[in-house]
């Protein structure tokens, strides 16, 4: 007997930023798949008889193997358990989604995609700002701060990455971010360029630090690295 699995977003971490469809799975659910930022009071949404696994992933520190995971979603639902796959944010945006969709695909179970609040929505919203302006931000684009070791990924499209018309969103930035600033740099974006840390969105100790790409770097020396962070630069509203 087959089951099924939703893969849910969680949003930034806020329950009251669920969909209603989310929060109907997590109710509806017999096994939670979690991430990191997707437990704490999340978690207490979930049915009172669903069994809770966390298979959260944070640099730095020691963390389930993506294939471990994939396989638990296939174990949990060929035993025909409703399962959750509470992933932070969107499922579809830097979450490791598509290799478990092929795990589910290649074991015939059934599944379905609960999209969720992006942290760069989150972000934008908590500080203020729209994430395109008329006139002067007519693009959004996502990039991840790091590749599967935590470098920095080779062959970034950097004319792309550069352009002060468009509203770049960072995501993992922490570690790279110092290497990247300067590779705008060389691009030429303008070291005045507005840039925006904001870490633990729509947690009671989130924090929005404005800066600009010529001094963030040095801004994020300071950081707590155990705050999960996103950096938005470009032609950012005040």
């Amino acid at each position: 007997m087959s089951g099924f699995v939703s893969f849910v977003g969680s949003g930034p971490g806020d329950p009251e930023l669920l969909t209603v469809k989310a929060v109907n799975r997590l109710k509806a659910a017999e096994a939670v798949l979690f991430d990191d930022l997707s437990s704490g009071p999340l978690l207490d949404l979930a049915g009172p008889g669903a069994e809770l696994v966390a298979v959260g992933k944070r640099a730095g520190r020691p963390s389930p193997k993506q294939d471990h995971v994939s396989r638990l979603l296939v174990d949990y639902a060929g035993a025909g358990a409703k399962v959750v796959r509470l992933k932070s944010g969107d499922p579809g945006i830097f979450g490791r989604l598509e290799e478990e969709i092929t795990a589910l695909r290649e074991a015939g179970i059934p599944y379905e995609i609960v999209p969720g609040v992006t942290s760069a929505s989150a972000a934008a919203a908590a500080a203020g700002i729209p994430l395109t302006r008329r006139l002067q931000a007519r693009r959004v684009q996502f990039v991840t701060g790091h590749d599967v070791a935590g470098a920095l990924p080779e062959g970034l499209n950097m004319p792309a990455l550069a352009d002060g018309q468009a509203t770049t969103v960072v995501f993992m930035p922490k570690r790279t971010f110092a290497i990247l600033a300067a590779r705008l740099l060389d691009a030429g974006l303008p070291p005045e360029t507005p840039a925006m840390l904001a870490e633990n969105v729509s947690h009671p100790d989130q924090k929005i630090t404005r800066a600009t790409i010529g001094t963030l770097a040095e801004t994020l020396a300071d950081a707590d690295p155990r705050a999960a962070g996103i950096i938005l630069y470009g032609p950012l509203a005040e």
